[in-house]
């Protein structure tokens, strides 16, 4: 399915250029209608990102996605700086559908796995952020991208393959922010080779056609942040290119 992504810092709509914070796009919109008119629209799933979190997990911004979730105008998924049991707790409690891992993923994946446990296979998405390197290495960084790391993306859904494991979010950073198209290749390996998940594609969509051949990978979800932050396509047309045969 089609997924609408908007980052958040300081409670604003905003994109960063491959993750960089000193990158920053400001976008003048009404994250609630904008949830409202895409209700309407049948979009079944929003994606939310706490920026400020990702970056420092001291900074959540808590209470205003204790207001967003509270319209129940929509389903969110939503991360940034996930670190405990308790911010799971508290993001599910409020009634967001699912929550995002990303670096206790890498840093503390014991814990990880006994969360997929409690909270079930559909309440968790682990977000994988890699950097794809001149062997095709597809190493993940944590920590807002600010931190690289020496694993790699099979490394860890191999870790995972002894649970219940269902959402994965991969991003390739080079891709993120940029409207460069997204990386066909890279989700077509994971596709092939991780059978039994369900792959959110996620950076550099730009177009109608990027749907297409994002459709034609395996892929279960595309989620398009900027392409419709800046109107390259409408809703409505994305929508459509997911449902055609």
């Amino acid at each position: 399915m089609i997924i609408p992504a908007f980052d958040i810092i300081k409670s604003r709509v905003v994109r960063l250029y491959q993750g960089n914070y000193s990158k920053i796009t400001y976008y003048d919109i009404d994250l609630y209608h904008n949830l409202q008119y895409y209700s309407k629209k049948g979009v079944k799933i929003i994606h939310l990102v706490d920026l400020d979190g990702a970056q420092n997990s001291k900074n959540k911004q808590f209470k205003f996605f204790k207001k967003i979730i509270s319209y129940n105008i929509i389903p969110i998924q939503i991360g940034g700086g996930i670190r405990k049991e308790k911010d799971i707790d508290q993001l599910l409690t409020l009634g967001a559908k699912r929550v995002i891992i990303g670096s206790s993923v890498i840093e503390n994946k014991n814990e990880v796995k006994k969360w997929i446990s409690i909270y079930g296979s559909d309440s968790i998405v682990l977000a994988l952020d890699i950097n794809i390197d001149d062997y095709n290495n597809k190493n993940i960084l944590i920590h807002g991208w600010q931190k690289k790391t020496n694993i790699t993306l099979e490394e860890i859904l191999n870790f995972f393959s002894d649970t219940e494991l269902k959402h994965i979010l991969c991003t390739d950073i080079s891709r993120d922010g940029t409207l460069l198209g997204p990386n066909i290749p890279l989700y077509i390996d994971i596709c092939k080779n991780f059978k039994h998940l369900n792959i959110q594609s996620s950076g550099g969509i730009r177009s109608l056609n990027d749907i297409f051949n994002l459709k034609d990978t395996g892929v279960k979800n595309i989620i398009i942040g900027r392409g419709l932050l800046e109107n390259k396509f409408t809703i409505e047309e994305a929508l459509k290119c997911w449902q055609s045969e």
